[in-house]
Formats: C-alpha cells, structure tokens, sequence
C-alpha cells in the first residue's frame, strides 16, 4: 500500500484503540473516585492497569498489521512482571513510548512515565494518563526559584507524592534523562560531550530514589537506535520505518544510592551525577555499536 494508506489505517486503529480502552478505563476510574474505601481503590487501581496492558497489546496487535518492522530487541530473561524497576532511556522521538511499550508489555509492571504538567492537558490521554497514576512533574527553573524562594522543594515533594502511589503495587517508573528529544542542533547548543546523546538530567531520577529507592529491584538501561534515523510519528504510521535496534541492559542500583538528599546533600548529588554519567557514557558505546553494524 501507498504509505499514505497506511499511515491512514494505522492512526484509524490507534484511534479506534484509544476510544474503546478509554470507556473502560474511565468507567472504573470513575468508581474509584467515588467508592472511599482505600482496600477497593487498590483493587480498581489493578484493573486499570490490567486495562493498561490490554490497551498496549493493541497496539502491538495494529503496529504488527500495519507495520513491516524488522525488530531487534536484547532484554534480560529475569525480567518480572511483579518487581519494582526504575527505567530510563534515550529519547529521540514521540515514537521512542510505544517502543518501549512494545518490549516490555506483559514482561514488566505497567509503565508510568514521568509527565510534564501541562501535557493533562491532551485530549482523552491526558486524563488517561491521570487515572493511571502517572506522576506529573512541575519543575521550577533557577531564575523562576530566585523570585520565588518559597516554591523550593515543590517539585521534590510533587515526586514523592507520586511515588507513594507506586508503593503497594508493583510498578515501572520511566523517566527520559535529556528530558527532551534529541536532535543535532540541542546536541549541539548544549557541547554534549556525547556523540548520540544529549546530556543526562540526574533530579527527577534522583527524586524517584529519595522517595521509594528500597523499592526499586534495578534499574533498566534502555536503548533505542533507529537505523534508517530518526522517524517522525507520522514516519512510522506510514510504515516508513522499517527496522528498530532495543537494548535492556538491567543495572544494580548502589546502596549509597538508593536514599539521599539531592537537593541539601552535595556529597550525595555529586555521587548521584558520577553515577548517571557512567551510565551514559556506557549507553553511548552501545549507540555507537549499533550504528557500526
């Protein structure tokens, strides 16, 4: 088919997901809003993320009709689907989310990303996103702290208010450490000293750890390489591309680590920030492996 066909089908079926997914999920977010007894409220809150999951097969189900991918996914065989993991990858594109609910879909709890505050605001999945808990950031710059000394810490209590939900339920937090998506002119505004990567933002992982870092059983180190370059989400609704590289490598996560102070303690951020630097470091040589193959 032309690719405009099958960019047409393909967001016909995302959209024809998102609608049915949607009733279900909204129906039971809105008894758990109504009914106060905590025991229920734990029990819809695991049919929604059943609903969750369900909603994501789909959507593998409509990438696999519409979509001619060559994948390449490495993950560790001692993923389970009732631990605690922390996840991060590099971000390159809108496409990089359904990505990474394609490899670990039914192998891992369900994704919770962390969320700039103003997208609740997206039609349909923004309230979506709200009832399945995902943890919603509101981070303050310095000039913005600097007129406002009073706003200091909110965004660190923001986090482990969102993290509390997480702990009677397994979960798999997400977190995109640039904090935006790569292109050539951020990498090179901001002098990376990374070849494929912009460079990492250690608060908001940092933040994850102060608040529930007992929980986490590791950290899962995912990257995403395109072969054929970056792809627009509309690239890959039309089955434009074609191939798709994924690497999971699972990371112990330092005892030192896994309880801190990042904003007061500078022993501890200065270990935080030594720590995800590696790890970036090592994620670049994958990068750069993939892309001599």
């Amino acid at each position: 088919m032309p690719p405009i066909v099958t960019g047409i089908i393909a967001s016909l079926l995302l959209l024809a997901n998102i609608l049915f997914w949607a009733v279900f999920l909204f129906s039971f977010t809105l008894l758990k809003i109504i009914i106060p007894v905590e025991s229920v409220r734990k029990v819809i809150t695991g049919i929604l993320n059943l609903i969750a999951n369900a909603w994501i097969s789909c959507n593998s189900g409509w990438m696999i009709l519409t979509q001619k991918m060559n994948w390449s996914i490495e993950r560790p065989d001692s993923l389970d689907r009732n631990g605690w993991y922390f996840v991060l990858s590099n971000h390159q594109s809108w496409v990089d989310i359904l990505v990474l609910q394609h490899t670990f879909n039914g192998r891992i709890p369900l994704l919770k990303f962390f969320l700039k505050q103003e997208l609740i605001k997206v039609p349909i999945m923004g309230a979506a996103w709200w009832a399945l808990d995902f943890p919603f950031m509101k981070r303050y710059s310095k000039e913005y702290l600097a007129k406002h000394p009073e706003m200091k810490g909110k965004d660190l209590e923001t986090t482990r208010q969102a993290c509390e939900k997480f702990k009677d339920m397994p979960t798999s937090v997400m977190n995109f450490l640039e904090g935006t998506r790569y292109t050539p002119e951020k990498h090179a505004q901001q002098q990376s000293p990374f070849r494929h990567l912009l460079k990492p933002k250690a608060g908001g992982m940092a933040f994850a750890m102060s608040a529930m870092g007992d929980q986490f059983r590791s950290v899962l180190d995912v990257t995403i390489d395109y072969p054929e370059g970056i792809p627009t989400f509309w690239d890959f609704m039309q089955g434009k591309m074609t191939r798709c590289n994924v690497v999971v490598k699972e990371k112990t996560i330092p005892e030192e680590l896994r309880g801190g102070d990042y904003e007061t303690d500078e022993q501890y951020r200065l270990n935080f920030q030594q720590w995800v630097q590696q790890l970036w470091e090592e994620k670049d040589e994958t990068l750069e492996t993939l892309r001599q193959r």
